[in-house]
């Protein structure tokens, strides 16, 4: 049968489901019981199979942002929030909060290059970079090209390089500079890339002398550039910083240009591929280059879904308890044993419909006092796009979210007798990571520990809630951006698996009763702090190793 309507078909039977039926409101000693966890055993793990069967599914393709597979989903997630009757919370009284993306790549049809009388052909003697613009001038070596001041590297000592080309040795980072040494706050000033310091000099264009890797993956970046060039975020693209057009020299491009110089080509490109790239000079006058840019931009869209179900109490209504999950995975890619749809069920498609189950199981509960925002967030693998556009552009005020649960990866386990190295780090059966419910807030993480011992007291390991760990989980999920805000958040993780980011991570392997229980404990978090007369208070800073990333 045709793939797509397949597709349409598993949608269409969604559609026609029937809407659960409402549960009704406890009454005497029923909702004494409810008290301390409303509705949480509403959440049952047939419930979490059906929707990640769902939504975990080949019709979905991996969930990319963007995508077919994404929209899909966002439209199921939308339809049983309408069903439940929680609000829209997105834009123009929608479910979906619009992101507007970017992507440019070079036009290779209107791009040229021409070498000493000789015209280099696209594609075949150059690589244009997405950055439009012509240059033609005087020919000036500028070595790596980079400033780093805290490691003495400033590749444009004793040349000039004010109009004119500058040739640089590609190959990434100086050697012994890591990103670590290069503060995203301090660009322009403490440190530049070849891009920004050369254009803030003066330069009118760069020539990049490529690595022997490069080299020997020539047709693989040049499919790159034309087919799979990198997207981002429309508001989020940087504006008002210098940019001058760039393009790399294939091999023979490489020799022409050289020859007769300092350092021939075979040697420089030796040097591009990370050894010492050498001191800057100016190259022979004779040497005439020039070359022109053209840009053509894709503008493809993607969305949060989002759902409000406003609180029962009218002095606590105005506040929100933030609850989240990423619905986006990697898409299609390189094939494993023949399969290359990366279904995403554990990460995060756990997430994802532990959420759903929760927007259920309030939505036919009793009410909070406080409202509750459900958002489901776009893009995460690409950057944390998603949650990083709702902290900025927020459908309500951010100063009344009182916390925010992150959750993001749920479903597996780790089972007795397993050897396996990559899932050394997995969480057992009764057992889940948890992140950052201490680091801002001492009420929140008091509230997460006694709601988890007087219900269902999984093991919480906190291995990771640590400043300094290695993995840098604490910046790697969506409650990052809410924390950065000032927002209080818990990070729910089971860990790293054999099937992180492949193709194998498929929903016949999620432990239903462990992401049952473990949901219904995030809902127990959630009701207590959604009801509690105070919000939790943010009474600690949050550590200097997580204020950057």
């Amino acid at each position: 049968m045709n793939k797509y309507l397949i597709i349409n078909l598993t949608l269409v039977c969604a559609l026609l489901a029937p809407p659960t039926a409402a549960r009704p409101q406890a009454k005497g000693g029923q909702a004494a019981a409810e008290s301390s966890r409303g509705n949480a055993e509403a959440i049952s793990a047939a419930q979490l199979k059906d929707y990640l069967y769902f939504v975990a599914s080949d019709e979905m393709e991996g969930r990319d942002t963007p995508s077919r597979g994404l929209d899909l989903t966002a439209k199921f997630i939308a339809m049983n929030l309408s069903r439940w009757g929680i609000k829209p919370g997105g834009d123009d009284g929608t479910y979906f909060q619009r992101i507007a993306l970017r992507r440019d790549r070079p036009d290779i049809e209107k791009s040229n290059a021409e070498l000493n009388g000789r015209d280099l052909k696209p594609g075949e003697d150059f690589l244009a970079q997405a950055v439009a613009g012509s240059a033609r001038g005087p020919l000036v070596y500028a070595g790596s090209g980079w400033l780093v001041k805290s490691k003495n590297i400033d590749a444009l000592q004793g040349v000039d390089v004010k109009d004119k080309i500058a040739v640089i040795a590609g190959g990434g980072l100086p050697k012994g500079v890591s990103f670590n040494d290069l503060p995203g706050e301090k660009q322009g000033e403490e440190w530049d890339n070849p891009q920004g310091y050369l254009a803030r000099r003066g330069a009118k264009g760069i020539v990049v002398i490529p690595s022997s890797q490069l080299i020997s993956n020539w047709a693989r970046e040049r499919q790159r550039l034309a087919e799979r060039a990198p997207l981002s975020v429309e508001k989020f693209r940087k504006g008002g910083g210098p940019e001058i057009p760039m393009i790399v020299l294939a091999e023979t491009a490489v020799t022409a240009l050289l020859q007769g110089e300092k350092i021939d080509g075979p040697t420089m490109i030796k040097q591009a591929g990370g050894n010492d790239p050498g001191a800057a000079f100016d190259l022979s006058p004779e040497k005439k280059l020039s070359f022109k840019v053209a840009v053509k931009a894709d503008r493809p869209t993607t969305q949060n879904v989002i759902g409000v179900l406003e609180g029962g109490d009218p002095a606590l209504r105005s506040e929100y308890l933030a609850i989240g999950a990423h619905y986006d995975h990697v898409g299609v890619g390189n094939p494993v044993n023949g399969d290359a749809i990366y279904n995403g069920a554990d990460d995060d498609g756990s997430g994802t419909v532990a959420l759903l189950a929760m927007a259920e199981a309030f939505a036919s509960g009793p009410r909070p006092k406080r409202s509750i925002l459900f958002v489901w967030h776009a893009g995460e693998e690409k950057g944390l796009w998603g949650a990083k556009y709702f902290s900025e552009y927020p459908t309500i005020p951010l100063g009344q979210i009182v916390a925010q649960l992150n959750i993001d990866m749920i479903g597996r386990s780790k089972q007795p007798g397993d050897t396996n190295q990559r899932n050394q780090e997995l969480t057992g059966p009764g057992e889940i990571y948890v992140i950052g419910s201490k680091m801002m807030s001492t009420d929140l993480g008091e509230l997460s520990e006694a709601v988890n011992k007087s219900y269902l007291n999984l093991t919480f390991n906190y291995k990771y809630d640590d400043p300094k760990d290695p993995n840098r989980f604490f910046f790697r999920s969506d409650h990052y951006h809410y924390a950065r805000k000032g927002i209080p958040i818990i990070f729910y993780f089971d860990g790293v698996h054999e099937d992180y980011h492949k193709p194998g991570d498929h929903p016949d392997k999620i432990d239903y009763r462990k992401m049952e229980k473990v949901a219904r404990t995030i809902f127990a978090t959630a009701w207590e702090l959604s009801n509690r007369p105070a919000r939790p208070r943010v009474d600690k800073q949050l550590p200097s190793e997580l204020m950057g990333n």
